[in-house]
């Protein structure tokens, strides 16, 4: 029953989905669960999209919808990690990065990283058609795939902090392994139900492999290990790059 409290933790923590109070929550390892709450946020989106289709609500307005919400359900815990991560790249002087991470008070760079991410995810958001529901049900759980890997792969800059307790409790592929297999099972069941679209599933799927990986490494490079913001930095613009490999793919 320990897996069901770690799920519920996770939802607990990455999301500001209402969970009841008698509800037995474990935070030890839920980074593992990411992904599989991504998805779910992802299902929820997806519900979204299709519902604003039917009333038939422009493509633009639909997608600022939905990135609305999108914030909403995360309450924004992943975009103020990417708006303190490139507040902290700004500064030329690498000693003191991670301090200006630290500061609760978004700077001019912040502010224009979270303009991008939403900018991006909105655009590319107003490019996808109905058919392709099944990218948005997809790319939350990649984001925090990306998350996922970050945490297994690098060193954690802080001896404490919000991250902190992810890097303890995710030391091995071990705790990796069954999430990208969710995913590899996701991308092989669109391929089952879309046959002729199979190379374009694979495409996709290793675009966001690849970003996925390749956001984790990126801040690995230039800050030499990871916290907590960079967690958040990596699900959120691997969220927007994969959007956008989406509509280049599908274009």
């Amino acid at each position: 029953m320990k897996w069901i409290w770690n799920f519920w933790g996770a939802i607990a923590f990455y999301t500001r989905i209402p969970i009841p109070p008698s509800w037995p929550l474990e935070f030890s390892g839920i980074a593992r669960f990411a992904p599989l709450v991504g998805l779910l946020i992802g299902v929820m989106l997806g519900g979204i999209y299709w519902g604003l289709w039917v009333l038939e609500m422009p493509n633009l307005t639909r997608s600022s919808v939905m990135i609305a919400l999108w914030v909403g359900i995360t309450g924004g815990l992943h975009l103020d990690g990417a708006m303190d991560t490139a507040d902290g790249l700004s500064v030329t002087d690498s000693d003191r990065r991670l301090e200006v991470m630290s500061d609760s008070v978004t700077g001019a760079f912040g502010a224009m990283s979270a303009i991008l991410i939403l900018l991006l995810k909105t655009a590319a958001l107003s490019s996808l058609e109905l058919q392709h529901l099944w990218i948005v049900l997809a790319i939350p759980a990649w984001g925090r795939a990306g998350q996922l890997i970050a945490i297994w792969r690098y060193e954690y800059l802080k001896p404490t902090g919000k991250g902190a307790f992810h890097k303890t409790a995710i030391q091995s592929y071990k705790d990796v392994l069954p999430s990208l297999m969710l995913l590899m099972v996701l991308s092989s069941l669109q391929t089952a139900l879309h046959p002729q679209e199979s190379l374009q599933i694979l495409s996709l799927t290793l675009g966001w492999a690849a970003i996925a990986w390749g956001s984790g490494w990126w801040f690995n490079h230039q800050l030499g290990g990871h916290t907590g913001d960079t967690y958040g930095a990596v699900v959120e613009w691997t969220e927007a790059w994969g959007l956008v490999w989406a509509v280049l793919i599908q274009s």
